[in-house]
């Protein structure tokens, strides 16, 4: 009998140099290094390069880098008039899907597949990626796009163009730090879906609205927002280890636990951890965390047994709440980080490119005969 694997799950199609995991022991790395080690010591600007280029840059590098993310943050004109003109209450992952194809429109080398092309594109995604965000939020509350600043990091320009407030260090930092975590993660269902579409030949801008359409299934994104939404349903944490155990005994799920690689907690969950356990005693929402706490300990005690812990969304939600960000752009935040894995993956397929074309095992009727419409019952 043939064995399928549902969900591509253990199916090898390609080999990568850029991001190992080893789901059973909790292991994270890009180029080698530990995720905890380019959260406490790295920027998303760093990291981001890193991927790209396959190596750590050397700070000349890092610079040249930065300064062509800097010189490509603003978006076209035309672009912000499109965006402000998008219907008010729409889904904030559909503007981004729809603005980043008309963003396509205003790059006269958007058809070019060479990867120079590839990689100044990439570029370009990645800075502009962050002003098209925070320009959908703030026409959609009805207010003017705040222009990007030279002068700042990309995680402080990010929340400056969002807030219209420079945002303090700390802000700045730990914003930096969600960004560094989310950047890459393996062959996920969003990097894969770029490949697959950059496998034809078909151009950057396309591969990653590809990208950003896998992104927006809530099996994939949203899963932080979902987790705030749960703690509201909550409310304060002396209800949450009951509502886990209801929850739990109904075999229902628990937003932000559990991984489909992760059997050990995920690397990045405890580095969130501790930052949202700073940053929501500082803010005064400590009852966010403290419901979270109570979560993870009712968590680990009914369901480590099966390799079941809490990922990185189960923190998320609470740090970027803190800085500000609504729910509902959590999801296009992940899209902001991610950008660099999409366009880092698809720019190492496409060195040794091979259309990707699986099969499927036919299951359906065999030595039928076309009937005519009048025959039919």
């Amino acid at each position: 009998m043939t064995n399928i694997a549902k969900g591509l799950e253990g199916v090898l199609f390609t080999e990568s140099k850029l991001t190992f995991i080893n789901g059973t022991e909790g292991i994270l790395t890009h180029l080698g290094i530990p995720i905890q080690e380019w959260a406490e010591n790295s920027t998303f600007e760093e990291l981001s390069l890193a991927l790209l280029s396959g190596h750590l840059p050397t700070a000349a590098e890092l610079a040249h880098f930065d300064s062509q993310l800097k010189a490509n943050r603003e978006i076209p004109a035309e672009l912000l008039t499109i965006i402000a003109g998008y219907p008010k209450g729409i889904s904030a992952m559909q503007a981004l899907r729809t603005a980043v194809s008309h963003l396509a429109l205003f790059d006269a080398d958007a058809e070019n597949t060479s990867a120079d092309a590839r990689m100044a594109i990439s570029i370009r995604l990645i800075a502009k990626m962050s002003t098209i965000i925070a320009a959908i939020r703030r026409t959609q509350q009805g207010l003017e796009p705040v222009a990007p600043r030279i002068d700042l990091t990309h995680a402080a320009n990010f929340l400056y163009m969002l807030h219209g407030e420079e945002p303090t260090p700390e802000q700045a930092r730990l914003f930096d730090i969600a960004l560094v975590l989310h950047v890459d993660h393996g062959m996920n269902a969003s990097t894969f879906t770029a490949i697959a579409t950059a496998s034809t030949l078909s151009d950057q801008y396309s591969a990653v609205v590809s990208a950003i359409g896998a992104l927006k299934g809530p099996l994939h994104g949203g899963a932080n927002e979902a987790v705030m939404d749960m703690l509201d349903e909550i409310g304060t944490p002396d209800k949450a280890a009951d509502f886990v155990n209801a929850k739990l005994d109904a075999k229902e799920k628990i937003m932000g636990v559990g991984h489909r690689v992760y059997k050990y907690f995920d690397p990045r969950s405890r580095v969130l951890r501790d930052y949202a356990a700073h940053v929501a005693e500082k803010q005064g929402k400590s009852h966010y965390y403290q419901i979270l706490e109570v979560i993870e300990k009712t968590v680990v005690d009914r369901l480590s047994s099966k390799g079941i812990y809490p990922n990185v969304d189960f923190y998320s939600g609470t740090v970027y709440s803190d800085l500000g960000i609504a729910k509902e752009y959590f999801t296009p935040i992940f899209a902001l980080a991610r950008i660099s894995g999409w366009c880092a993956s698809v720019n190492e397929y496409e060195r040794d490119n091979r259309l990707l074309r699986p099969d499927a095992v036919y299951s359906g009727a065999v030595d039928q005969h076309y009937v005519e419409l009048q025959d039919r019952q």
